[in-house]
């Protein structure tokens, strides 16, 4: 589920291969409506579907020619995005 207050999404619940489908068209949408923060503070599990949820929003960001960051990343999220060697590509929000 996605929350849209001010500019930040707030994601919640969890993000795998079945939720994330349906967050990515939500999410783009508010992205290319001015989101300008994605918070994972509510988020509850996080798979490989998350980092790519992420890398998406960017380039929906991107094309849009606006900014993204991400904010309480969970450390699952940040350890796979490690792996897969895009952990630079996630811009941290600055709290």
């Amino acid at each position: 589920m996605i929350r849209y207050e001010g500019k930040c999404l707030h994601i919640e619940g969890p993000m795998d291969i079945e939720s994330v489908p349906a967050l990515m068209e939500e999410g783009a949408a508010h992205v290319r409506n001015g989101a300008e923060i994605v918070d994972f503070a509510a988020v509850t599990e996080v798979d490989s579907s998350a980092v790519a949820f992420a890398l998406a929003l960017l380039g929906e960001a991107l094309a849009a020619g606006r900014t993204l960051a991400f904010a309480n990343l969970p450390p699952a999220m940040t350890n796979l995005a490690q792996l897969y060697g895009v952990a630079d590509f996630i811009p941290i929000a600055r709290t």
